[in-house]
């Protein structure tokens, strides 16, 4: 079933916007009373039938609604820092959000390359993913932030830095409570600075390997996503 983006859906009659009518109406070549899926990023998934296939104005009528859809026991923020080839956070953002994430936080660390990136580009990556995976909670991205800034704002309840150095570190899969919120912190190419590591650790945060691997921001970022989910998943099969 082809699922579309809407955002401020708010009855049973629907319009889409001129994009999503020309992709369902000239591109998929729908018509009248063909059946199609929609989600509004707050947890509404509706089925819906095609009324009128206009290419400016595609009129759909809901017929069946579902909130909460696929709703996860968790929160995961992730403030992941810059890098230089932001493609790849592109990368990852497209995975966490397809494997169940809430909110992204795009970090200027002291060891950052790149200060910017397209916030609009990004939300088209994730939008893309929901409709892709069938997510019906759409992931928050964050404005940039240095890293001072945000560590003086407030976290979820759980707090971890990933850090690829040092003997104090435990394993984010042993330290991490499942069932309960968490905020991750990742740093940029060369890792957060240890100035950045101290002050994170002032502010509460435990600092957590991810494995015995050297691992580029991306590929770091995803794999706690992937824990937690994992970790979180696990606990729930076993209690149905």
């Amino acid at each position: 079933m082809h699922i579309f983006y809407t955002p401020d859906i708010a009855s049973d009659n629907y319009v889409l916007s001129k994009e999503e009518s020309i992709h369902c109406v000239r591109v998929l070549r729908l018509s009248a009373n063909d059946t199609v899926a929609l989600i509004d990023g707050r947890g509404g998934f509706y089925k819906a039938c095609i009324e009128n296939p206009d290419s400016k104005a595609c009129l759909l009528r809901v017929v069946e609604k579902s909130y909460e859809f696929s709703k996860h026991n968790y929160k995961l923020s992730i403030a992941v820092g810059i890098i230089k080839q932001t493609d790849r956070l592109e990368w990852f953002i497209e995975k966490a959000t397809e494997i169940g994430i809430d909110e992204i936080v795009p970090l200027v660390c002291k060891r950052s390359e790149k200060r910017h990136i397209n916030i609009d580009r990004w939300e088209r990556v994730v939008v893309a993913a929901m409709k892709q995976s069938i997510k019906a909670y759409k992931p928050v991205i964050k404005p940039v932030i240095s890293f001072d800034q945000y560590l003086a704002s407030s976290f979820l309840k759980q707090k971890y830095i990933a850090y690829c150095f040092g003997d104090d570190r435990k394993l984010l899969t042993n330290e991490y409570k499942v069932g309960e919120d968490a905020t991750i912190l990742i740093g940029p190419e060369g890792d957060f600075s240890p100035e950045e590591l101290q002050i994170a650790i002032d502010a509460g945060f435990i600092p957590v390997s991810l494995g015995d691997f050297r691992l580029r921001t991306e590929t770091a970022a995803l794999i706690a996503c992937t824990a937690i989910a994992l970790l979180n998943n696990t606990i729930n099969r076993g209690n149905k």
